[in-house]
């Protein structure tokens, strides 16, 4: 019979993983964004590293939809059958008003970079849109393309308009330092969710793996990655706490530099 308590040790600790990547490139970035050191954060290695960090945990946030969705089907199987879908609202409708929260806090710091549509308000949207397919498997993948190659194709116009940039339209002068319009990033998701019904059908895992869940090494990245959500609120106060103990962020300055 199907544990349907167990968690699989390495999605967590891809997700720990990721976001071992998330906390080391906004490091990167605020030594630059703050002047300490000059590192090219919008091309180069960097940028891939961004946008490989992103992929795996959207990548992983597909999975983890069937995972969850998977053995709420069959708890609620085992019980009175009644609708999900309140339940992936209440979760997408939650992550959304947090990014609400750092759109407000980003305005208040940095009004000429505020986050309008990041990751934390894309997750929120996908995670209801993607309730109706979170059944299908090759649909998913399917979509998962379209949406990737329809993201690539938006982004070679830009509008005169902001009205369009949850979706992936954007003017030419907007600036953000957290963007993440739902094409193409919303197949990254779709392709997640055809890789979880492929290899994780019916809550079990389709390929062997030795059972590492108690090692140390693992043990580190799985606690990173199921808290991934608390790290993300997180981390940026705490990095620039710790740039301003080790000497190199003065707050004056920093102060001054916001309301520039």
């Amino acid at each position: 019979m199907t544990d349907l308590s167990k968690r699989f040790w390495e999605i967590d600790v891809l997700r720990g993983l990721a976001i071992l990547m998330m906390i080391t490139y906004h490091l990167v970035f605020d030594l630059t964004f703050f002047g300490i050191f000059s590192f090219s954060v919008s091309s180069g290695i960097w940028w891939w590293f961004a946008r490989t960090t992103a992929f795996i945990f959207l990548f992983l946030v597909g999975i983890s939809l069937t995972l969850s969705y998977t053995r709420a089907e069959r708890i609620d199987s085992q019980q009175e059958k009644k609708s999900l879908f309140p339940k992936y609202l209440k979760r997408g409708v939650k992550i959304f008003s947090l990014g609400l929260l750092i759109t407000l806090v980003t305005w208040i710091f940095i009004p000429a970079d505020f986050i309008v549509f990041g990751v934390l308000h894309f997750i929120g949207i996908a995670i209801i849109l993607e309730y109706p397919f979170l059944k299908k498997k090759y649909t998913n993948l399917i979509l998962g393309i379209i949406f990737i190659f329809s993201g690539f194709f938006l982004a070679q116009f830009t509008v005169s308009y902001p009205w369009l940039l949850w979706l992936g339209l954007k003017p030419a002068e907007f600036v953000t330092v957290d963007y993440f319009p739902l094409l193409p990033w919303l197949g990254v998701v779709s392709l997640g969710l055809f890789a979880g019904k492929t290899l994780y059908p019916n809550y079990e895992r389709r390929y062997h793996l030795p059972e590492l869940s108690k090692n140390l090494f693992t043990g580190i990245f799985s606690f990173l990655g199921r808290h991934s959500l608390l790290i993300y609120l997180i981390h940026q106060p705490i990095l620039i706490l710790i740039l301003y103990l080790m000497g190199v962020l003065d707050l004056g300055n920093l102060f001054q530099f916001i309301n520039a």
